[in-house]
């Protein structure tokens, strides 16, 4: 397993205070090694935080650009929804606030789909 970043356990912070649980380092891929840093099961939402943007870490280089984006492609193939945020999108609140939106969103249309 990957050595959890400050931003991941920030993002882990704001989910616990929105009453949020969800997995972390989820293996989403049946023959692929890939995974989340955080993914909402129920409604198959996702959020990642890109660590190293400015820096020259892996998202920034071309090989791992390249591989995130058919990480990202596969995963909209199985159904889910991916959130990219860096870390000052993750300190600043946008991240949580949007992941916030999009959960509401998916749960609502399983609402309409799925009347109770």
């Amino acid at each position: 397993m990957k050595k959890v970043s400050v931003p991941e356990e920030l993002f882990a912070l704001h989910c616990r205070a929105e009453g949020f649980n969800p997995h972390r380092e989820y293996k989403f891929h049946p023959t692929r090694r890939w995974r989340f840093d955080f993914a909402f099961l129920d409604v198959l939402v996702a959020t990642e935080v890109e660590g190293g943007v400015w820096s020259g870490g892996r998202h920034g280089t071309g090989v791992g650009f390249t591989n995130d984006c058919e990480k990202y492609a596969e995963a909209a193939l199985l159904g889910w929804r991916v959130l990219r945020f860096t870390s000052a999108q993750v300190k600043s609140g946008y991240a949580i606030e949007c992941t916030k939106k999009l959960i509401a969103m998916e749960r609502s249309i399983q609402k309409q789909e799925f009347p109770a």
